[in-house]
């Protein structure tokens, strides 16, 4: 018998054949492609016959190291038909990361997207020889000269196409004998405290993870469309497209995520899976159109989400029905200022938007549900086949990340750490024994390093991950995530690392929006040469102090940022500051910019 998500595929082109499954925009037309189920299975297909021919083995471990791309799904599903595994890698990882990865996990054939993976893979299998093959996705690709091992996408799929009939036979043995404690994925954590480990998460895991998800969702209806916008090396999008498939929902695939506003625009998906610091910038964006228009932009602003706040928190939230004075208020409002932000961001159909990854404000959450987008804040991890908990449809606490999914059990560990068991937590780390015993307890619960507390309802409350508190030389603990959240709602703050482990007070390592400081800049007629000679200017530094003080005011004393120093420049992956999760890594912060921290406690 077939693993289910590899039966999914011909069961659903029994019910959709020639319907959409997903689309892209092609590069050279900007026009979106579209696939139908009947073109993926055959394309599945063909990678499948074309995998058995290069040789792939059961349970074979094959690397996916591109953007998002709907090669992707052909390459996971024909893997799958093979009883084979997808390791995917970031496509923003550094050659170094994909070498320990390609190590760790024995890879032999890697999967490349575009030019910067191809480099990087050609690179690690010049270091690591038992790299045998790379296939490209784009046949842009430009090769190296000396390269003879590299097969493109199209030769594949002619591979496939001409396969002998052994081959289509032997793939369909793999297929059909598939058991649901095969691996389904290897996912490498991203590492933000010590090198990355491999997640093994079996198909029973993703069955249990669809399942559950099907049970829960039930206001989603299958001819919407899913906005896949995160990278789909992250166990967030790559479940999620899963459970797309297996709903049957549509998929837009957004391969450049600094396009994604045209894309929204263009596609007005109803569903989009999201990270805080997305929603982050909208509600900064939305903030700063109103206050551009003075006055009389701040007023009704404010007043329509008063308005929003009644309809969609007190009575909406709660499934009851509106006061017709509120309801009718709400309907004038929705008109002319909340359809008009959904529409700026190109979610005048939006439904469903989970988000996940880390905090976010609770006046932010507060503010999308009152302009009418449905956030639905969660919480899980790799080692979770993503979702633990997750807002329930109606009487959600905001502050929370939801209750439980049917069948997933959570606890608290007398230290305050989130404990969880259930169908969809991993068989372990690949190749790391200990790691794996230690990660759970005798009676099998899995320990997830974050720490929280369930309230009255049972929604989970998260505090911080435990590996971050910090602990100032007074003896007090610091969550940093929480001011870091906070903090970040200003529309002149764009990235904020706290700094206080076994220090007497707390820090802040900011990075401003630089197109809002300029904008400060040039109505304050602040002269500067560059950004570094802005960033230490006394107006701007004031400006910023203020705001840092007004965010943090709800904060202990002890808690607050006393100091702070505005960086010149953002963190980014390339440097090693933030993970390929846009995860700031502290121990990288606390070494690059080790003068500027020893300044602020001088």
């Amino acid at each position: 018998m077939a693993n289910k998500l590899v039966e999914m595929v011909r069961t659903q082109c029994a019910r959709k054949g020639d319907k959409e499954v997903y689309r892209q925009k092609d590069n050279v037309t900007n026009e979106w492609k579209v696939t139908t189920w009947n073109e993926f299975r055959s394309g599945i297909e063909k990678v499948a016959h074309a995998l058995q021919v290069l040789g792939i083995g059961v349970q074979e471990n094959v690397g996916v190291f591109s953007a998002n791309t709907y090669h992707i799904f052909m390459s996971d599903y024909g893997l799958f038909y093979n009883r084979a595994v997808p390791v995917h890698i970031y496509a923003t990882s550094s050659r170094e990361e994909v070498r320990y990865i390609v190590e760790d996990a024995s890879l032999k054939l890697v999967f490349v997207g575009d030019q910067p993976q191809y480099k990087i893979a050609r690179e690690v299998q010049k270091m690591i020889p038992s790299l045998k093959q790379i296939i490209t996705y784009k046949d842009t690709i430009k090769l190296d000269a000396d390269d003879d091992t590299t097969m493109s996408w199209d030769d594949l799929l002619k591979l496939g196409e001409n396969a002998s009939e052994a081959c289509r036979n032997e793939v369909e043995a793999r297929r059909s004998s598939g058991v649901e404690d095969d691996l389904i994925y290897l996912i490498y954590t991203s590492g933000t405290t010590g090198v990355p480990k491999g997640v093994m998460l079996a198909h029973s895991n993703m069955d249990e993870a669809m399942a559950r998800h099907m049970e829960r969702l039930d206001t989603i209806e299958e001819d919407q469309m899913s906005m896949c916008f995160l990278p789909l090396s992250h166990v967030f999008e790559c479940a999620w497209c899963h459970y797309c498939f297996t709903k049957g929902l549509r998929i837009a695939i957004n391969e450049n995520a600094k396009e994604i506003s045209e894309a929204l625009k263009e596609v007005h998906p109803n569903i989009m899976c999201s990270v805080p610091r997305f929603w982050e910038k909208v509600y900064t964006g939305v903030l700063n159109k109103f206050s551009s228009m003075g006055w009389i932009g701040n007023a009704l602003l404010h007043r329509a989400i008063k308005i929003g706040r009644l309809r969609n928190l007190h009575y909406r939230r709660r499934g009851q029905k509106a006061t017709l004075y509120v309801d009718l208020q709400y309907r004038f409002f929705d008109k002319i200022v909340f359809k008009a932000i959904r529409k700026a961001i190109g979610m005048e159909n939006g439904e469903f938007f989970p988000t996940a990854g880390a905090p976010l404000s609770e006046n932010i959450v507060r503010f999308l549900h009152c302009c009418g987008i449905n956030i639905v804040m969660g919480y899980g991890l790799s080692e979770t086949t993503a979702t633990v908990t997750c807002f329930p449809r109606k009487n959600f606490k905001i502050g929370s990340a939801g209750t439980t999914l049917p069948g997933v059990q959570v606890k608290i560990a007398d230290n305050g750490e989130i404990l969880v068991k259930g169908k969809t937590v991993m068989k372990g780390y690949y190749n790391k024994p200990e790691e794996t015993a230690a990660v759970f307890t005798e009676d099998g619960w899995f320990r997830t390093g974050d720490s929280g507390y369930l309230n009255e309802d049972g929604s989970l409350v998260i505090t911080e991950r435990i590996k971050d508190l910090y602990k100032t030389s007074n003896g007090k603990y610091i969550a940093p995530q929480a001011l870091e959240s906070v903090l970040s709602e200003d529309q002149y703050i764009e990235q904020v690392a706290i700094i206080g482990d076994q220090r007497k007070y707390v820090t802040a390592l900011i990075v401003p929006s630089y197109e809002a400081l300029q904008e400060y800049a040039a109505k304050k007629k602040i002269e500067y040469k560059d950004m570094a000679e802005l960033v230490k200017n006394a107006d701007v530094v004031n400006m910023v102090a203020e705001r840092v003080n007004a965010l943090q005011a709800d904060f202990a004393s002890w808690q607050q940022v006393k100091k702070f120093i505005i960086l010149p420049k953002a963190f980014s992956m390339e440097t090693g500051e933030l993970t390929n999760t846009l995860k700031v890594r502290r121990s990288m912060i606390n070494k690059i910019y080790a003068k500027e921290i020893e300044e602020m406690y001088s």
